[in-house]
């Protein structure tokens, strides 16, 4: 018994000791974790309890030039059901009243919701999707209905709110309104008005600390780096809404009439360089247009015939040819260096002036004249292209501006003899539609090359953060002597040239039709021809306010293909409309223009008609119109035979004036 005692002390000695060691390493790891470990627990404490939520800005509107709105942010909503949540007794409640009021509001079948509902139920699903993106109005009805209403917890409803950038004028100006978002990288993807302008719109975003409580929610708490956010700024474009519908609607129908592959459409206001409008239109697989690509800035092709201005000015401003100077076309086809050239008139124009050249679009006139001047010495005809800033880009806050290209002699693998006479009419040389806008603007504007605007104001409410003004690109790309033998020259091909199918006695307009193949080096071209038809210019031609470009590629060639054809007609809707909305008027000084004979007439009748008649007045030699007149106020009903003075009168002077009786009155001039 003594020896049994004797073990169970020593057990209880053992036990004794394990549970002192125990509460001695409690208290070391306690007094280790309080001061030499503490600030590493704390800090564990506070990542699991608290946490920094980014508080998103709301990114700023993009407006057009009267305040419509291009571009806005707005909240959208994700309804979903926790079928989880929700008491057997509400739902089979509230199952039927719920299912027909999202019928009746999303118009889907009382049945589908109903059994998309109850198979949630069934299947346990705490993230059911009912309607995706709907509006803040359309949340606030769809919290009222049966169920919902009962709350987040008892009636089982998930809201998840996401921004979305809409349009409010659509597709219309889409690439040009553009966007702005991230990649799964992480970088900005930036297009149009929204990507350029991304670091005025998009604004700060903010950065809260909040704690977490109960139920996996988080309260704000109070630190000290906290930040707001700041919402973005509002841009106000140069985008003007009612020439952006014209400018649209007039390209869709001329692509829809030849079924081209696609087109574009530039106006710009000639003395600011403000961008009106811009419509880029591309055709689907199922013969349909939207907005596929940004064609205005980037793509940079061969232009053709508009180029030739290019050419004609740099002569001019050379003085080696002048509008008189006469050049042999000859029949129609010429070779350069073993190339055909034709004019598209058969049988040749003959021996014409240059004025003339520029006005029928003659190839070989254009081509012999820079051909003879500049053989033997090419660098200075590219030269003087550049002088006018032809080589170089606009440097557009819009990416993807195409790159010009005008080839130099220097450049040994891009030149060669053919090379000059190519260029003068528009082929090896490369421009975007913006580039050879930027041209024609400048002679519409006297020759000040203005860089093309897009923006006119960024603000913060009411507040201006900055303003954007005119910025000269070139102050004289030509002298004023040259400019105003262009602009002739460019009124004349739309009144009695290539363009004279635009003409109108209402409006004036000048410019250049535009007809270049593209695709020649395609083995099926003979078969299977391809163009680019264009018509650049400006209206009114007397005193520009607008200019424009139409490019048009690839029209049906059964169809036609020529620029005047094509792209003129898009231009003149767009312009006539425009004018209609704007018609330009002359102001007379004075219209109080006073003749003696006119006076003393209408004093005579004046001195008449203060008369009290009782008798038939006589108004024999009185103009037509005045006898009427007096007549009629004195209450006689008045015939009246010829035309001009009174020469006689039916009833005789002094007889008694009835009123209602009727008088007949001989006129003659």
């Amino acid at each position: 018994m003594a020896f049994e005692d004797k073990n169970i002390l020593h057990r209880l000695y053992i036990i004794a000791g394990c549970l002192f060691l125990f509460v001695l390493a409690i208290l070391v790891k306690i007094t280790n974790i309080q001061f030499v470990e503490g600030e590493k627990y704390k800090e564990l404490a506070k990542v699991n309890t608290t946490k920094n939520f980014v508080i998103p800005s709301n990114r700023g509107n993009v407006y057009a030039d009267d305040g419509s709105l291009l571009a806005i942010s707005v909240p959208k909503y994700d309804i979903r059901f926790d079928a989880v949540t929700v008491s057997a007794e509400n739902f089979e409640k509230n199952i039927i009243p719920l299912s027909q009021a999202l019928s009746k509001k999303f118009n889907k079948t009382v049945a589908h919701y109903e059994s998309l509902l109850r198979n949630a139920r069934a299947t346990k699903n705490r993230y059911l999707l009912l309607e995706r993106k709907i509006s803040y109005s359309d949340y606030l009805e769809v919290k009222k209905f049966p169920l919902f209403n009962l709350g987040p917890y008892k009636g089982g409803m998930i809201t998840e709110q996401s921004t979305v950038r809409e349009h409010p004028i659509g597709k219309i100006a889409e690439r040009m309104v553009g966007y702005e978002r991230k990649d799964a990288d992480g970088h900005y993807v930036r297009v149009g008005l929204e990507g350029a302008y991304g670091e005025y719109l998009r604004g700060r975003d903010g950065r809260r600390l909040k704690q977490r409580i109960a139920k996996g929610q988080w309260k704000p708490i109070y630190d000290e780096n906290e930040i707001e956010p700041r919402d973005g700024y509002d841009v106000i474009s140069t985008i003007n809404i009612n020439i952006q519908d014209i400018a649209h609607h007039a390209l869709l129908r001329q692509l829809e009439l030849y079924e081209a592959e696609h087109g574009t459409v530039i106006v710009m206001e000639t003395k600011t360089g403000e961008i009106k409008a811009v419509s880029n239109l591309g055709r689907t697989k199922q013969g349909t247009y939207y907005e596929k690509l940004n064609y205005a800035i980037g793509e940079s092709h061969e232009p053709g015939s508009t180029f030739k201005v290019m050419a004609f000015m740099a002569a001019l401003e050379d003085k080696v040819i002048d509008t008189s100077t006469v050049v042999d076309t000859g029949n129609g086809t010429h070779y350069f260096y073993g190339k055909k050239v034709s004019d598209s008139r058969k049988g040749g124009y003959g021996k014409i002036s240059m004025g003339r050249v520029m006005e029928v679009s003659s190839n070989i006139g254009i081509a012999k004249a820079i051909e003879e001047n500049y053989k033997d010495k090419p660098a200075r005809f590219v030269e003087i292209l550049q002088r006018m800033n032809l080589d170089k880009q606009l440097d557009l806050p819009i990416i993807g501006e195409g790159k010009p290209k005008i080839p130099h002699p220097s450049d040994k693998s891009g030149w060669s003899k053919n090379a000059l006479p190519s260029m003068s009419y528009g082929y090896g040389v490369s421009l975007t539609p913006l580039q050879t806008l930027t041209f024609y603007n400048a002679i519409a504007n006297d020759g000040v090359m203005v860089k093309p605007r897009f923006i006119r104001q960024v603000k913060a409410w009411n507040k201006e953060i900055e303003t954007f003004g005119v910025e000269v690109i070139n102050p004289q790309i030509a002298s004023l002597q040259t400019i105003q033998k262009v602009q002739d020259v460019l009124k004349n091909v739309v009144e009695k040239g290539t363009g004279r199918s635009l003409y109108s006695p209402d409006f004036s307009m000048a410019g250049k039709t535009g007809t270049a193949q593209t695709e020649y080096w395609m083995k099926d071209f003979a078969s299977n021809r391809r163009y680019i038809s264009s018509f650049a210019g400006y209206f009114p031609a007397e005193n520009p306010k607008y200019s424009c470009i139409v490019i048009i590629h690839k029209p049906k060639v059964s169809t036609g293909y020529y620029g005047a054809d094509v792209a003129g007609p898009v231009f003149k809707s767009i312009a006539q409309k425009i004018y209609i909305d704007s018609p330009t008027s002359d102001v007379i000084e004075n219209l109080e223009v006073l003749q003696a004979s006119i006076e003393n007439d209408f004093q005579e009748y004046y001195e008449l008609a203060q008369k009290n008649y009782a008798a038939i007045p006589n108004v024999k030699g009185m103009s037509g119109m005045d006898a009427v007149s007096l007549l009629e106020n004195l209450g006689l009903k008045v015939k009246v035979s010829g035309n001009g003075k009174v020469k006689a009168q039916s009833l005789p002077e002094g007889e008694k004036l009835i009123k209602g009786k009727q008088i007949t009155l001989e006129l003659s001039s």
